[in-house]
């Protein structure tokens, strides 16, 4: 079999999360313009541990700041040219391509539906102590399953998903290599005049 062209998974990833959100009414409210998708690098390669993460780059209700041990701090800002971003979307290779195509999926939507409604920088909150996944994580992933089906029967062209079919070892042998957009973790940032004196 001929080797394919080196694949770039943030891409491709991108793509399709765009048409997740044109087919689903839950996602239509998430422009990816604003959201960064990037890949990180796996401490183990095993199926254990973080799949993939959604980090807000806004604070609760979208505001820029927020109030931590008496400071007020706010957050690295990331840009697309001239766009600001307002969440980066980060999946961890080789594990998460490392899980079958349908909990791949389930992860995708899972994470997308963390973006808030109102699109504004914040993660989805609910009521309670659990307030990123509600008061029950299983409910959570059975609302992600029907999603995923739901999407699927709306029969989106094949070639928006069919990286993620394979694991990452059968990626490498088809394409050679693996590529993608990296960025580094936001850092908080203490708000001037709140930055303590050196003595």
């Amino acid at each position: 079999m001929n080797r394919q062209p080196t694949i770039d998974f943030t891409a491709h990833m991108l793509r399709l999360c765009q048409d997740v959100c044109d087919r689903l009414e839950v996602f239509q409210h998430i422009c990816m313009d604003q959201v960064a998708v990037t890949f990180a690098q796996a401490r183990t390669p095993g199926p254990y541990g973080t799949q993939a993460k959604l980090t807000p780059l806004r604070f609760e209700e979208g505001s820029l700041t927020t109030s931590r041990h008496g400071r007020q701090w706010t957050v690295q800002r990331f840009y697309h040219g001239k766009r600001e971003m307002l969440y980066i979307l980060t999946f961890y290779l080789p594990r998460f391509q490392n899980n079958t195509f349908r909990e791949k999926m389930i992860t995708v939507l899972h994470e997308l539906y963390h973006i808030s409604p109102f699109f504004d920088g914040d993660i989805r909150r609910f009521h309670g102590r659990y307030h990123a996944h509600s008061s029950s994580q299983k409910e959570y992933d059975l609302l992600m399953e029907r999603y995923v089906d739901e999407y699927l029967q709306l029969t989106p062209p094949k070639e928006l998903y069919t990286f993620l079919e394979y694991d990452f070892r059968s990626l490498v042998k088809n394409h050679g290599n693996v590529i993608g957009h990296k960025l580094p973790i936001p850092k908080l940032i203490p708000v001037d005049g709140n930055r303590r004196r050196r003595a």
